[in-house]
Protein backbone atom coordinates (compact mmCIF):
# COMPACT_ATOMS: atom_id res chain seq x y z
CA UNK A 1 0.00 0.00 0.00
CA UNK A 2 3.04 2.19 0.80
CA UNK A 3 4.40 1.68 -2.77
CA UNK A 4 1.07 2.29 -4.36
CA UNK A 5 0.83 5.91 -2.70
CA UNK A 6 4.73 7.01 -3.68
CA UNK A 7 3.13 7.97 -7.13
CA UNK A 8 0.84 10.10 -5.82
CA UNK A 9 3.37 11.97 -3.12
CA UNK A 10 5.46 12.77 -6.62
CA UNK A 11 2.64 14.42 -8.41
CA UNK A 12 1.61 16.34 -5.62
CA UNK A 13 4.95 17.75 -5.55
CA UNK A 14 5.15 18.50 -9.42
CA UNK A 15 5.18 22.38 -10.20
CA UNK A 16 2.06 23.91 -11.35
CA UNK A 17 2.15 25.46 -14.95
CA UNK A 18 2.34 29.20 -15.36
CA UNK A 19 -0.95 30.84 -15.25
CA UNK A 20 -1.66 31.84 -19.01
CA UNK A 21 -0.36 35.13 -20.26
CA UNK A 22 -2.58 38.68 -20.37
CA UNK A 23 -4.19 38.14 -23.57
CA UNK A 24 -2.81 41.93 -25.57
CA UNK A 25 -5.15 43.72 -27.16
CA UNK A 26 -5.27 44.43 -30.80
CA UNK A 27 -3.39 47.74 -32.04
CA UNK A 28 -6.18 50.36 -33.51
CA UNK A 29 -6.19 53.39 -35.37
CA UNK A 30 -8.99 56.27 -35.36
CA UNK A 31 -9.57 59.05 -37.28
CA UNK A 32 -12.35 61.13 -36.26
CA UNK A 33 -14.12 62.61 -37.76
CA UNK A 34 -14.22 59.72 -40.51
CA UNK A 35 -16.27 61.77 -42.64
CA UNK A 36 -15.38 65.98 -42.55
CA UNK A 37 -14.78 68.58 -44.33
CA UNK A 38 -11.25 68.76 -45.85
CA UNK A 39 -10.50 72.26 -44.95
CA UNK A 40 -10.76 71.20 -41.18
CA UNK A 41 -8.52 68.79 -39.05
CA UNK A 42 -8.92 65.41 -38.14
CA UNK A 43 -7.82 63.62 -35.02
CA UNK A 44 -5.68 60.87 -35.07
CA UNK A 45 -5.24 57.75 -32.22
CA UNK A 46 -3.32 54.39 -32.36
CA UNK A 47 -3.92 51.95 -29.14
CA UNK A 48 -2.59 48.71 -28.27
CA UNK A 49 1.03 49.09 -28.89
CA UNK A 50 3.74 47.77 -26.77
CA UNK A 51 5.18 50.62 -24.48
CA UNK A 52 7.80 52.52 -26.90
CA UNK A 53 7.16 50.72 -29.86
CA UNK A 54 8.35 51.79 -33.51
CA UNK A 55 5.78 52.39 -35.75
CA UNK A 56 5.30 54.18 -39.04
CA UNK A 57 2.19 56.09 -40.09
CA UNK A 58 1.14 55.77 -43.49
CA UNK A 59 -1.81 57.50 -45.69
CA UNK A 60 -2.56 56.23 -48.90
CA UNK A 61 -5.37 57.38 -51.76
CA UNK A 62 -5.69 57.50 -55.37
CA UNK A 63 -6.98 60.33 -56.97
CA UNK A 64 -10.11 60.10 -59.89
CA UNK A 65 -6.92 58.75 -62.72
CA UNK A 66 -6.20 56.03 -60.17
CA UNK A 67 -2.74 57.59 -59.42
CA UNK A 68 -1.03 56.67 -56.15
CA UNK A 69 -0.49 59.72 -53.30
CA UNK A 70 1.38 58.54 -50.29
CA UNK A 71 3.25 59.72 -47.24
CA UNK A 72 4.74 58.22 -44.27
CA UNK A 73 5.96 59.03 -40.54
CA UNK A 74 8.05 57.51 -37.76
CA UNK A 75 6.26 57.52 -34.07
CA UNK A 76 7.08 55.36 -31.11
CA UNK A 77 4.26 54.83 -28.55
CA UNK A 78 4.08 56.50 -25.29
CA UNK A 79 4.09 54.25 -21.80
CA UNK A 80 0.67 53.17 -22.08
CA UNK A 81 1.41 52.06 -25.84
CA UNK A 82 -0.47 54.92 -27.27
CA UNK A 83 -0.33 57.40 -29.93
CA UNK A 84 -2.07 61.07 -30.48
CA UNK A 85 -0.81 62.86 -33.24
CA UNK A 86 -2.40 66.42 -32.12
CA UNK A 87 0.58 65.92 -29.10
CA UNK A 88 3.40 63.69 -30.16
CA UNK A 89 6.11 64.28 -32.62
CA UNK A 90 6.80 62.11 -35.84
CA UNK A 91 10.66 61.19 -35.94
CA UNK A 92 11.24 61.19 -39.44
CA UNK A 93 9.76 60.14 -42.45
CA UNK A 94 8.13 62.94 -44.70
CA UNK A 95 7.88 65.20 -41.37
CA UNK A 96 9.17 65.49 -38.08
CA UNK A 97 7.86 67.37 -34.96
CA UNK A 98 4.04 67.65 -33.87
CA UNK A 99 1.75 68.29 -36.72
CA UNK A 100 -1.40 67.12 -36.75
CA UNK A 101 -2.05 66.97 -40.37
CA UNK A 102 1.26 65.93 -41.43
CA UNK A 103 0.14 62.72 -43.58
CA UNK A 104 -2.03 64.90 -45.27
CA UNK A 105 -0.36 68.09 -46.52
CA UNK A 106 2.74 65.97 -47.32
CA UNK A 107 0.61 63.30 -49.80
CA UNK A 108 3.13 62.82 -53.01
CA UNK A 109 3.14 60.86 -56.26
CA UNK A 110 3.75 57.06 -55.07
CA UNK A 111 7.04 55.79 -56.12
CA UNK A 112 5.64 54.06 -59.21
CA UNK A 113 3.44 56.82 -60.57
CA UNK A 114 4.85 60.17 -62.80
CA UNK A 115 6.50 62.41 -60.17
CA UNK A 116 5.09 66.45 -60.22
CA UNK A 117 1.87 65.48 -60.13
CA UNK A 118 -0.46 67.77 -57.85
CA UNK A 119 -3.66 65.98 -55.85
CA UNK A 120 -6.56 68.23 -57.10
CA UNK A 121 -9.72 67.15 -56.75
CA UNK A 122 -11.42 67.17 -59.92
CA UNK A 123 -15.07 66.03 -58.85
CA UNK A 124 -16.38 67.90 -55.67
CA UNK A 125 -19.48 65.71 -55.28
CA UNK A 126 -17.51 62.37 -54.00
CA UNK A 127 -14.88 62.78 -51.32
CA UNK A 128 -11.47 61.78 -51.60
CA UNK A 129 -10.81 58.89 -49.64
CA UNK A 130 -7.67 58.59 -47.41
CA UNK A 131 -6.32 55.43 -45.94
CA UNK A 132 -3.86 55.74 -42.80
CA UNK A 133 -2.28 52.48 -41.59
CA UNK A 134 0.04 51.56 -38.80
CA UNK A 135 3.17 49.40 -39.67
CA UNK A 136 5.37 47.70 -37.37
CA UNK A 137 8.82 49.23 -37.49
CA UNK A 138 10.18 52.48 -38.79
CA UNK A 139 10.24 52.12 -42.65
CA UNK A 140 11.28 55.62 -45.23
CA UNK A 141 9.30 57.21 -47.93
CA UNK A 142 9.71 54.48 -50.85
CA UNK A 143 10.67 51.48 -48.65
CA UNK A 144 9.48 48.38 -48.35
CA UNK A 145 7.01 48.82 -45.11
CA UNK A 146 6.38 46.11 -42.51
CA UNK A 147 3.07 44.65 -41.65
CA UNK A 148 -0.02 46.45 -41.29
CA UNK A 149 -0.86 46.67 -37.88
CA UNK A 150 -4.25 48.55 -37.90
CA UNK A 151 -5.85 50.41 -40.85
CA UNK A 152 -8.76 52.98 -41.21
CA UNK A 153 -10.55 55.24 -43.76
CA UNK A 154 -11.34 58.90 -43.44
CA UNK A 155 -13.67 60.62 -46.05
CA UNK A 156 -12.73 64.13 -46.99
CA UNK A 157 -15.45 66.23 -48.14
CA UNK A 158 -15.37 69.23 -50.34
CA UNK A 159 -18.64 70.29 -50.25
CA UNK A 160 -21.24 69.88 -47.20
CA UNK A 161 -24.83 68.53 -46.92
CA UNK A 162 -27.45 70.91 -48.72
CA UNK A 163 -24.86 72.87 -51.02
CA UNK A 164 -25.85 73.60 -54.16
CA UNK A 165 -23.47 73.23 -57.52
CA UNK A 166 -25.22 75.11 -60.54
CA UNK A 167 -22.90 73.97 -64.02
CA UNK A 168 -23.88 78.07 -65.65
CA UNK A 169 -24.00 78.93 -69.32
CA UNK A 170 -25.19 82.12 -68.97
CA UNK A 171 -24.82 84.51 -71.99
CA UNK A 172 -20.89 83.88 -72.76
CA UNK A 173 -20.09 83.21 -68.83
CA UNK A 174 -18.57 79.42 -68.21
CA UNK A 175 -18.68 77.91 -64.61
CA UNK A 176 -20.07 76.35 -61.84
CA UNK A 177 -21.97 78.76 -59.14
CA UNK A 178 -22.05 77.11 -55.32
CA UNK A 179 -24.77 77.96 -53.17
CA UNK A 180 -24.72 77.48 -49.83
CA UNK A 181 -28.09 75.75 -47.95
CA UNK A 182 -30.74 77.89 -47.04
CA UNK A 183 -32.79 80.89 -48.59
CA UNK A 184 -30.02 83.77 -48.42
CA UNK A 185 -29.13 85.92 -49.30
CA UNK A 186 -25.29 85.13 -48.77
CA UNK A 187 -21.87 87.13 -50.19
CA UNK A 188 -20.75 86.55 -53.68
CA UNK A 189 -17.24 85.52 -54.65
CA UNK A 190 -15.86 84.79 -57.87
CA UNK A 191 -13.25 82.25 -57.80
CA UNK A 192 -9.94 82.09 -60.47
CA UNK A 193 -6.90 80.29 -60.99
CA UNK A 194 -3.97 80.74 -63.05
CA UNK A 195 -2.42 79.22 -65.92
CA UNK A 196 -3.66 75.57 -65.58
CA UNK A 197 -6.71 76.32 -67.14
CA UNK A 198 -10.43 74.77 -67.68
CA UNK A 199 -12.40 74.77 -64.66
CA UNK A 200 -11.04 73.89 -60.81
CA UNK A 201 -14.51 73.81 -58.35
CA UNK A 202 -12.54 72.36 -54.72
CA UNK A 203 -12.23 76.20 -53.64
CA UNK A 204 -15.47 77.39 -54.61
CA UNK A 205 -17.42 74.35 -53.26
CA UNK A 206 -15.79 74.70 -49.51
CA UNK A 207 -16.24 78.56 -50.12
CA UNK A 208 -19.92 77.50 -50.01
CA UNK A 209 -19.96 75.45 -47.09
CA UNK A 210 -18.33 78.61 -45.14
CA UNK A 211 -21.49 80.56 -46.10
CA UNK A 212 -20.45 82.09 -49.34
CA UNK A 213 -22.41 82.17 -53.17
CA UNK A 214 -18.90 80.80 -54.91
CA UNK A 215 -18.84 81.70 -59.04
CA UNK A 216 -16.03 79.52 -59.56
CA UNK A 217 -15.15 80.52 -63.56
CA UNK A 218 -12.92 79.41 -66.11
CA UNK A 219 -11.01 81.89 -68.84
CA UNK A 220 -9.60 79.93 -71.00
CA UNK A 221 -9.27 75.78 -72.31
CA UNK A 222 -12.68 74.68 -70.94
CA UNK A 223 -15.54 74.38 -73.55
CA UNK A 224 -16.13 77.25 -76.04
CA UNK A 225 -13.67 79.51 -74.19
CA UNK A 226 -10.13 80.85 -75.89
CA UNK A 227 -7.72 77.46 -75.80
CA UNK A 228 -4.63 79.41 -75.16
CA UNK A 229 -3.83 82.67 -72.57
CA UNK A 230 -3.30 84.94 -75.79
CA UNK A 231 -5.41 87.92 -75.23
CA UNK A 232 -8.24 88.18 -72.59
CA UNK A 233 -11.77 90.55 -72.71
CA UNK A 234 -12.27 92.13 -69.37
CA UNK A 235 -15.91 92.25 -70.69
CA UNK A 236 -16.19 88.55 -70.04
CA UNK A 237 -15.27 89.48 -66.31
CA UNK A 238 -17.52 91.94 -66.05
CA UNK A 239 -20.21 90.30 -67.41
CA UNK A 240 -19.30 87.22 -64.46
CA UNK A 241 -19.49 89.91 -61.77
CA UNK A 242 -22.84 91.25 -63.35
CA UNK A 243 -24.56 87.49 -63.38
CA UNK A 244 -23.24 87.17 -59.39
CA UNK A 245 -24.33 90.27 -58.36
CA UNK A 246 -27.98 90.30 -59.74
CA UNK A 247 -28.58 86.76 -58.40
CA UNK A 248 -31.27 86.38 -56.01
CA UNK A 249 -29.01 84.56 -53.32
CA UNK A 250 -26.51 87.19 -53.46
CA UNK A 251 -26.35 89.64 -50.87
CA UNK A 252 -25.12 92.80 -52.76
CA UNK A 253 -24.27 95.66 -53.55
CA UNK A 254 -21.26 94.55 -54.40
CA UNK A 255 -19.33 91.56 -54.86
CA UNK A 256 -15.59 89.81 -53.97
CA UNK A 257 -13.21 87.91 -56.06
CA UNK A 258 -10.17 85.35 -54.95
CA UNK A 259 -7.64 84.48 -57.32
CA UNK A 260 -4.34 82.60 -57.31
CA UNK A 261 -1.49 83.58 -59.92
CA UNK A 262 -2.75 84.65 -63.35
CA UNK A 263 -6.17 84.86 -61.43
CA UNK A 264 -4.77 86.66 -58.83
CA UNK A 265 -3.51 89.80 -61.36
CA UNK A 266 -6.87 89.41 -63.17
CA UNK A 267 -8.59 89.85 -59.49
CA UNK A 268 -6.46 93.02 -59.64
CA UNK A 269 -7.96 94.47 -62.57
CA UNK A 270 -11.25 93.58 -61.94
CA UNK A 271 -11.52 95.59 -58.73
CA UNK A 272 -9.20 98.32 -60.67
CA UNK A 273 -12.15 98.56 -63.26
CA UNK A 274 -15.37 97.16 -62.52
CA UNK A 275 -17.42 98.90 -59.80
CA UNK A 276 -19.31 95.48 -59.31
CA UNK A 277 -16.52 94.12 -57.20
CA UNK A 278 -15.36 95.59 -53.81
CA UNK A 279 -12.99 93.05 -52.70
CA UNK A 280 -9.98 91.78 -53.80
CA UNK A 281 -8.45 88.40 -52.57
CA UNK A 282 -5.09 87.98 -54.64
CA UNK A 283 -2.50 85.43 -53.51
CA UNK A 284 0.77 85.13 -55.48
CA UNK A 285 -0.40 87.53 -57.87
CA UNK A 286 1.60 90.19 -60.24
CA UNK A 287 0.91 93.88 -59.69
CA UNK A 288 1.10 94.19 -63.32
CA UNK A 289 -0.70 92.55 -66.90
CA UNK A 290 1.23 89.30 -67.70
CA UNK A 291 1.73 87.09 -70.90
CA UNK A 292 -1.91 87.54 -72.33
CA UNK A 293 -2.70 91.10 -73.10
CA UNK A 294 -6.33 92.64 -71.15
CA UNK A 295 -8.32 94.67 -73.44
CA UNK A 296 -11.34 96.65 -72.07
CA UNK A 297 -13.52 98.90 -74.57
CA UNK A 298 -10.52 101.30 -76.31
CA UNK A 299 -8.08 100.19 -73.59
CA UNK A 300 -5.49 97.41 -73.25
CA UNK A 301 -2.77 96.59 -70.86
CA UNK A 302 -0.34 94.51 -72.19
CA UNK A 303 1.47 91.63 -70.85
CA UNK A 304 4.50 91.13 -69.40
CA UNK A 305 6.59 88.02 -71.14
CA UNK A 306 8.32 86.26 -70.06
CA UNK A 307 12.35 85.84 -71.39
CA UNK A 308 13.42 81.96 -71.56
CA UNK A 309 17.13 82.68 -72.19
CA UNK A 310 16.32 83.52 -68.20
CA UNK A 311 14.84 80.26 -67.20
CA UNK A 312 17.42 77.73 -65.90
CA UNK A 313 17.43 74.17 -65.55
CA UNK A 314 18.78 71.67 -62.55
CA UNK A 315 20.38 68.47 -62.71
CA UNK A 316 17.54 66.74 -62.33
CA UNK A 317 15.25 68.51 -64.93
CA UNK A 318 13.25 71.30 -63.21
CA UNK A 319 12.96 74.61 -64.62
CA UNK A 320 13.45 77.87 -62.37
CA UNK A 321 11.39 80.71 -63.72
CA UNK A 322 11.95 83.07 -60.97
CA UNK A 323 13.75 85.15 -62.88
CA UNK A 324 12.39 84.99 -66.53
CA UNK A 325 9.48 87.79 -66.28
CA UNK A 326 10.27 91.13 -67.43
CA UNK A 327 10.49 93.54 -64.92
CA UNK A 328 8.19 95.62 -64.28
CA UNK A 329 9.62 98.22 -62.34
CA UNK A 330 11.24 99.06 -65.58
CA UNK A 331 10.25 102.22 -66.86
CA UNK A 332 9.50 100.27 -70.88
CA UNK A 333 7.13 98.03 -68.89
CA UNK A 334 4.91 100.73 -67.63
CA UNK A 335 2.21 100.21 -69.92
CA UNK A 336 1.64 97.13 -68.37
CA UNK A 337 0.80 98.23 -64.87
CA UNK A 338 -2.42 97.68 -63.34
CA UNK A 339 -3.94 101.24 -62.29
CA UNK A 340 -4.74 99.89 -58.46
CA UNK A 341 -5.34 103.41 -57.34
CA UNK A 342 -8.76 103.89 -59.22
CA UNK A 343 -10.25 101.01 -57.12
CA UNK A 344 -12.69 101.91 -54.30
CA UNK A 345 -12.50 98.58 -52.76
CA UNK A 346 -10.30 96.65 -50.91
CA UNK A 347 -7.67 94.31 -51.27
CA UNK A 348 -5.84 91.27 -49.27
CA UNK A 349 -2.77 90.12 -50.96
CA UNK A 350 -1.34 86.54 -50.06
CA UNK A 351 2.58 85.65 -50.40
CA UNK A 352 4.77 83.30 -49.66
CA UNK A 353 8.13 84.68 -49.33
CA UNK A 354 9.89 81.64 -50.84
CA UNK A 355 7.86 81.63 -53.91
CA UNK A 356 10.05 80.56 -57.10
CA UNK A 357 7.88 80.38 -59.68
CA UNK A 358 8.13 84.21 -59.86
CA UNK A 359 9.03 87.59 -57.25
CA UNK A 360 5.08 87.87 -55.94
CA UNK A 361 6.72 89.20 -52.50
CA UNK A 362 7.93 91.54 -54.67
CA UNK A 363 5.01 92.62 -56.53
CA UNK A 364 3.10 92.89 -53.43
CA UNK A 365 5.20 95.35 -52.53
CA UNK A 366 4.90 97.05 -55.31
CA UNK A 367 1.11 97.24 -55.61
CA UNK A 368 1.06 98.80 -51.54
CA UNK A 369 3.98 101.18 -52.71
CA UNK A 370 1.60 102.53 -55.63
CA UNK A 371 -1.65 102.57 -53.38
CA UNK A 372 0.57 104.58 -51.01
CA UNK A 373 1.71 106.98 -53.28
CA UNK A 374 -1.61 107.84 -53.86
CA UNK A 375 -2.77 107.89 -50.43
CA UNK A 376 -4.82 104.84 -50.51
CA UNK A 377 -4.48 102.05 -46.96
CA UNK A 378 -6.84 100.14 -48.37
CA UNK A 379 -5.45 96.81 -48.40
CA UNK A 380 -3.89 94.14 -45.63
CA UNK A 381 -0.97 92.18 -46.97
CA UNK A 382 -0.73 88.63 -45.47
CA UNK A 383 3.25 87.31 -46.39
CA UNK A 384 4.70 83.99 -45.37
CA UNK A 385 8.33 83.14 -44.40
CA UNK A 386 9.30 79.15 -46.10
CA UNK A 387 5.20 79.42 -48.19
CA UNK A 388 5.67 78.79 -51.99
CA UNK A 389 3.87 79.52 -54.81
CA UNK A 390 -0.02 77.83 -54.78
CA UNK A 391 -1.41 78.69 -51.40
CA UNK A 392 -4.15 76.46 -51.26
CA UNK A 393 -7.18 75.55 -48.52
CA UNK A 394 -5.65 73.83 -45.74
CA UNK A 395 -4.45 70.56 -45.46
CA UNK A 396 -3.90 70.38 -49.46
CA UNK A 397 -0.95 68.73 -50.16
CA UNK A 398 2.69 70.54 -50.56
CA UNK A 399 3.55 70.50 -54.12
CA UNK A 400 6.96 72.48 -54.68
CA UNK A 401 7.58 71.39 -58.15
CA UNK A 402 4.49 70.52 -60.57
CA UNK A 403 4.30 70.10 -63.99
CA UNK A 404 3.67 73.50 -65.95
CA UNK A 405 0.39 73.10 -68.62
CA UNK A 406 1.82 75.61 -70.83
CA UNK A 407 5.30 75.10 -70.58
CA UNK A 408 4.69 70.72 -70.43
CA UNK A 409 7.64 71.06 -68.18
CA UNK A 410 8.06 70.28 -64.13
CA UNK A 411 8.69 73.88 -62.78
CA UNK A 412 9.43 74.77 -59.30
CA UNK A 413 6.92 76.43 -57.20
CA UNK A 414 9.34 76.77 -54.63
CA UNK A 415 8.32 76.48 -50.00
CA UNK A 416 9.10 74.19 -47.75
CA UNK A 417 6.71 71.38 -46.24
CA UNK A 418 5.57 72.38 -42.97
CA UNK A 419 5.62 76.61 -43.23
CA UNK A 420 3.79 76.48 -46.60
CA UNK A 421 0.90 74.06 -44.61
CA UNK A 422 1.12 76.66 -42.07
CA UNK A 423 0.54 79.48 -44.67
CA UNK A 424 -2.58 77.55 -45.42
CA UNK A 425 -4.17 76.76 -42.24
CA UNK A 426 -3.28 80.39 -41.24
CA UNK A 427 -4.27 82.23 -44.65
CA UNK A 428 -7.79 80.41 -44.97
CA UNK A 429 -9.69 81.84 -42.10
CA UNK A 430 -8.26 85.61 -42.93
CA UNK A 431 -9.35 85.19 -46.27
CA UNK A 432 -13.44 84.33 -45.00
CA UNK A 433 -12.68 86.82 -42.22
CA UNK A 434 -11.88 89.54 -44.77
CA UNK A 435 -14.21 88.81 -47.30
CA UNK A 436 -17.29 89.03 -44.83
CA UNK A 437 -15.99 92.18 -43.38
CA UNK A 438 -16.04 93.73 -46.81
CA UNK A 439 -19.21 92.26 -48.49
CA UNK A 440 -21.34 91.74 -45.10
Amino acid sequence: MWRAAAPLRALCRAPLPPPPAPRRRAVSVAVTPAAGLADERVDTRVAGLSAGQAVTLRAVVADERGCLFQSCAHYRADGRGQLHLGTDASHGGDYTGVEPMGLFWSLAPAGMERPYQRLVPRSTGTPMRVEVLVHQGHSGPGAIHGPVMAKAEVQRWFTAPGVRRIRLKEGGVRGSLFLPPGDGPFPGVIDMYGDEGGLIEFRSSLLATRGFAALSLPYFDFEDLPKVMKEFNLEYFEEAARFLQRHPKVKGPGVGVIGTGKGAELALSMITFLPEVVAAVCISGCSSNTVADLHYGEMTLPGLRFDMNKVSVSDTGVFDTFEALDDPTNPANSPCTIPIEKAEGHFLLVVGEDDRMWKSSLYAQLAIGRLRQHGKENFALLSYPGAGHRIDPPSTPFCPVAVDRVLGVPVLGGGESKAHAYAQEHSWGKIQEFLHLHLG
